[in-house]
């Protein structure tokens, strides 16, 4: 554990920032998971400004099943008040890349759709940049550059507060909706008299397979079942898209399956599974975090056989967002990542990027991801360019898969 001093402001400035609110006393750096938890959760558990993604429990599964075999080192910025309470917690962590570079990242890698640190309600206010760049400071020969991705611009309908620091557009959106009591109104609000009428079909011709069930896993037997036919989905879909299946490595599923089967104090599970099944057959997964009030998913799935052609995706999605409704939340999200099925209950929401060199190795590299960044997003953003790279990927995909047949 690395502990610090921050400098502190001039007393004509110190006394605006008093009366703003608490004030930065001390910086530390915690290099384990375990030593960070009790500061962590002190601001979890007193309702602090956060994304679920930044749960302690998450990440320290995340960290456990896949940072460490990945050699993420946690490199967490706790940061106190004069009462030596927490302030806020930046779960960050340092990895070695290509060219022996090191970057200092948010924990959680691609399983963390949005990312922001722990914030304290009465702090929020009082943040400023120059209090930013002075615990950011305290990272200075730890790395070469500090890059984290996928930031919301505003979260809960507050600031970000890393959003007072230089940083850039992110290749994607994120997505979210707000929610409410009467479904019914909510889905006549989002979709078309002609979307619905296509969606109701497409429901008759499903049941006629079988009996449609929708369910959320809740005993361990049937969540390992529907965690393993997500990953058989999955692996399939992808192979199918020509894209690379990110769940298909042991300790991917492994932190899956251990955050689908633990338990939260609302009597849930840390990652919620839901499933659309046709008699025994699984037809569509989807799986996401819950706190706040919010439902944040996490990823999805479908089965790829004669039951995609009745988009069993998105029936799914109706019925969980049904549900989440009824369960009386108010925000539902689908993530980062442009696609046409989000926004039937989502609208987009700016992200940020932030790269901050601290030494020239670093600069060289922030200056190629922010340029990187910026092309991914022009080709993104643009539905032509980005229609002829998702046809080349399926190209690829089909080529690919019939040479496999052959083979």
């Amino acid at each position: 554990m690395t502990v610090a001093t921050l400098v502190r402001p001039t007393i004509a400035n110190r006394a605006d920032a008093a009366a703003a609110g608490p004030r930065i006393a001390r910086v530390e750096i915690v290099r384990d998971m375990a030593a960070a938890r009790p500061h962590w959760l002190a601001l979890e558990q007193h309702g602090c400004f956060m994304t679920p993604y930044q749960a302690f429990d998450f990440l320290d599964l995340w960290q456990r099943h896949i940072g460490a075999g990945e050699g993420v080192e946690p490199c967490i910025l706790v940061v106190f008040d004069e009462a030596d309470a927490p302030l806020f917690v930046l779960p960050l962590g340092r990895r070695r890349m290509a060219g022996g570079l090191k970057a200092v990242e948010f924990l959680g890698g691609k399983h963390s759709n949005f990312n922001m640190g722990l914030w304290r309600a009465d702090y929020l206010a009082a943040v400023t940049a120059e209090d930013l760049r002075g615990v950011f400071a305290h990272l200075s020969g730890e790395a070469d550059v500090v890059s984290l991705g996928n930031q919301p611009l505003m979260w809960a309908g507050r600031d970000n507060p890393l959003a007072l620091l230089p940083h850039q557009a992110s290749p994607s959106f994120g997505f979210s909706g707000p929610l409410q009591r009467d479904f019914e109104a909510l889905f006549d609000a989002r979709t078309s008299a002609v979307g619905r009428r296509k969606m109701r079909k497409k429901e008759r011709t499903l049941a006629g397979f079988g009996e449609v069930t929708f369910a959320r896993a809740s005993t361990e037997t049937d969540i390992r079942r529907v965690a393993e036919d997500f990953f058989t989905q999955k692996s399939a879909r992808m192979r199918a898209i020509g894209l690379p299946d990110v769940f298909a490595a042991q300790d991917v599923r492994d932190f899956v399956m251990a955050g689908a089967l633990t338990p939260t104090p609302a009597g849930s599970r840390l990652i919620e599974l839901y499933t659309l099944s046709v008699g025994d057959t699984i037809v569509a997964t989807m799986g996401g975090v819950c706190a706040d009030g919010r439902f944040s998913a996490m990823f999805s799935s479908i089965i790829h056989d004669r039951f995609k052609t009745e988009s069993p995706g998105e029936q799914l999605l109706v019925r969980v967002v049904r549900d989440c409704c009824e369960r009386g939340l108010h925000t539902f999200d689908l993530g980062v990542g442009e696609a046409s099925y989000k926004t039937m209950f989502c609208d987009p929401d700016p992200m940020f990027d932030s790269d901050w060199p601290l030494t020239a190795k670093g600069r060289a590299f922030a200056l190629m991801h922010r340029g990187f960044a910026a092309a991914k997003r022009a080709v993104k953003q643009n539905p032509a360019l980005w229609n002829v790279v998702v046809a080349a990927r399926r190209i690829k995909a089909r080529l690919t898969n019939k040479k496999s047949e052959a083979v």
